[in-house]
């Protein structure tokens, strides 16, 4: 890939794509038999990544890093650069579910807790009628061997890893020559969501990038963590 289509914060690549140029690249790439690693990145995950080299290879490895996260735009725009556009895991997660519904193309979902991701399973297909899904597996199986030869053997094109960050990342970024398939995205608690058993934003907050806002008036307790985003603005700004 090349830099015109990334731009740097901190040290952390970061996509400059929208949706449908996102969706595109992938099934592309899918149909030359290309394989794709997605990472979503926000502020707090490229503050760890400055205190851990690490982590901020793994992160640099991926294919594409999404900028899920509202912050990440505004310190594009204070370093004049040209993320311009909020792509969230869960919400590619689903515009890449119904492109493979479209397509003919079937998924994995693989993590979460026991039950979860057969839940998110039933939810998808209700969403999207006529979508393949390969198989499930939950992420308590700590058999590797049987997860890789479980998913290749599904024969799944996609597969969605839950099983939080950074190890869905370390896991993919570990298997992935092994695995069969050409899409593949760590997608956190995305599989919770889709289930039922966490709330998301009310859309409003979501559109207008609020959703840390809600969090912090439903969760007050993490008000420490969202001094997290002054903190990495203050220095975005310095290092620009």
């Amino acid at each position: 890939m090349s830099d015109k289509q990334k731009e740097t914060i901190l040290g952390v690549d970061v996509s400059v794509e929208t949706y449908e140029s996102l969706k595109s690249k992938l099934f592309s790439a899918e149909a030359e038999e290309k394989q794709s690693f997605i990472v979503a990145v926000n502020p707090e995950k490229i503050m760890k990544a400055n205190d851990d080299p690490s982590l901020k290879e793994l992160i640099n490895t991926a294919d594409y890093q999404i900028p899920d996260g509202v912050g990440v735009l505004i310190a594009s725009k204070l370093q004049g650069g040209r993320v311009t556009d909020r792509i969230t895991g869960i919400d590619l997660m689903i515009e890449l579910v119904g492109e493979a519904t479209s397509q003919g193309k079937s998924i994995f979902l693989y993590g979460a807790k026991p039950g979860v991701a057969e839940t998110a399973k039933q939810e998808l297909e209700k969403q999207h009628p006529g979508l393949q899904v390969a198989g499930v597996m939950d992420g308590y199986e700590q058999d590797n061997e049987k997860i890789v030869e479980n998913i290749n053997a599904s024969g799944a094109d996609l597969v969605f890893a839950a099983l939080g960050s950074p190890k869905q990342e370390e896991w993919i970024r570990d298997n992935r020559e092994r695995l069969n398939v050409s899409i593949l995205q760590g997608v956190g608690g995305s599989f919770d969501v889709i289930a039922g058993n966490i709330k998301r934003a009310p859309a409003p907050f979501r559109k207008t990038g609020l959703e840390w806002l809600y969090r912090l008036i439903v969760e007050p307790w993490r008000w420490k963590r969202q001094l997290n985003l002054p903190k990495f603005l203050v220095k975005v700004w310095k290092n620009r």
